[in-house]
C-alpha cells in the first residue's frame, strides 16, 4: 500500500470510459434505465414465485427467485458507482473502498457460476431422474444448496484478495477502468509480487473450469437422455427449457471466459471495458427476459397475480 518514496496510496482514480461530457450524460442516461428495469425485472420473478404457491414449491423457481436476487446484487455492487462517476466525472475511490468494491463484485460472480451448476444439476435430476427427482431436490434441500452457493462464492477469493491487499503500490494510482478489477489493481503493483498473480490465476481458472465442465457436462447428458424414445411427447419442451438455461449460461461464461482466461496482453483496454461492462449490466437485464419469455408457468402465475390484484382493487372500489 505505500510508495518508493514512503508515502501510502489512499486512494485510486477510475478513468472510466474516457469519453466526452456529452457522451457520458447518454451513457449516464441509458445505463440509469437499464438498471431500473434489471431491478424491475428481477423484483418481478421474486414476488411471482413467493407468492404463487404453486411456484414457492418447485426447485427449479425456488433458484430461479435466489438467481434473481443475485442478479440485482450482482449489478447493484458495480452499476451505482458507474453512475455516480459519469454524473460527478469523480472517478475517485478509496483504496479500500476498492477492494470492497472488488470482493464483492468477484465473490457475486463466484456464486453466479456455483448457482448456473446447481441450477444445471437441478435439469439433470428432472429430466434424467424424473422419479427421484421429488426426494432429491425437495424445497429444504434446494435451499441448502442456495446457502452453499452463497457461501462458497464469498469464502472462494479471500486467500487472493488477502494476497493482493498485502501488495505494495509503487504509482501511479490510475485505474484504466470504470471499476477495481484485479487485472488493473496487479499492473499498479511494484515487484515483487509475490505468488499474488499466481494464486488469482489458480482460483479464477479452478472456479471457471470447474463449474463451466460440469455444467457443459450436465446438459450434454441431458441432451442425450431427450433423444430417447421414451422422452418423444415432451421432448420439445424440455428442449426448450434447457436451451434458455444454456442461453444463460453461454452468454456469462462466454464473456467471462473471454476475459479472465485469455493470456494477458491479448484484451485492448476498450475492448476489456466492453465485455466488463456486458456481463455486469446488460446480462442481469437479459437473464430474467431469456428464462420467463416462454415460460409457459411464469406467465400463468403473472396472470394469477394480476387477476388477483384487479379483483382487490373492485372490491375496494365497491366499499
Amino acid at each position: 500500500m505505500e510508495l518508493t518514496n514512503g508515502t501510502a496510496i489512499e486512494q485510486f482514480v477510475l478513468l472510466g470510459f474516457g469519453i466526452e461530457q456529452q457522451k457520458q450524460f447518454l451513457l449516464l442516461s441509458f445505463f440509469t434505465i437499464l438498471y431500473v428495469l434489471t431491478l424491475v425485472e428481477n423484483i418481478t420473478i421474486i414476488i411471482l414465485v413467493h407468492v404463487d404457491a404453486h411456484l414457492a414449491q418447485l426447485p427449479m423457481y425456488i433458484l430461479l427467485s435466489n438467481f434473481s436476487w443475485l442478479e440485482m446484487c450482482y449489478v447493484t455492487a458495480t452499476v451505482p458507482r458507474m453512475l455516480f462517476d459519469l454524473a460527478s466525472s469523480h472517478g475517485v475511490i478509496s483504496f479500500h473502498a476498492c477492494f470492497l468494491q472488488f470482493y464483492i463484485f468477484f465473490s457475486l460472480g463466484n456464486t453466479e457460476c456455483f448457482f448456473l451448476s446447481t441450477m444445471a444439476l437441478d435439469r439433470y435430476l428432472a429430466i434424467c431422474h424424473p422419479l427421484r427427482y421429488p426426494q432429491i431436490m425437495s424445497p429444504n434441500i434446494c435451499h441448502c444448496l442456495v446457502a452453499a452457493c452463497w457461501i462458497l462464492g464469498f469464502l472462494w477469493y479471500l486467500i487472493p484478495l488477502y494476497f493482493l491487499f498485502n501488495l505494495s503500490f509503487c504509482g501511479p494510482n490510475i485505474i484504466d477502468h470504470f471499476l477495481c478489477d484485479p487485472g488493473p489493481i496487479l499492473s499498479l503493483a511494484c515487484p515483487p509480487l509475490g505468488n499474488a498473480p499466481l494464486l488469482c490465476q489458480i482460483f479464477m481458472d479452478a472456479l471457471f473450469l470447474g463449474n463451466a465442465s460440469f455444467v457443459v457436462l450436465s446438459y450434454c447428458v441431458v441432451s442425450l437422455t431427450l433423444t430417447k424414445p421414451s422422452y418423444e411427447g415432451s421432448r420439445r419442451k424440455a428442449f426448450s427449457t434447457i436451451s434458455f438455461h444454456l442461453v444463460v449460461v453461454t452468454l456469462f461464461y462466454g464473456s467471462v471466459g473471454g476475459m479472465y482466461l485469455a493470456p494477458s496482453g491479448e484484451s485492448q483496454s476498450e475492448v476489456t471495458k466492453a465485455v466488463t461492462l456486458f456481463y455486469t449490466a446488460f446480462t442481469p437485464f437479459l437473464n430474467p427476459i431469456i428464462y420467463c419469455l416462454r415460460n409457459d408457468q411464469v406467465k400463468e402465475a403473472l396472470g394469477r397475480l394480476l387477476r388477483r390484484k384487479m379483483k382487490f382493487l373492485r372490491r375496494k372500489e365497491t366499499v
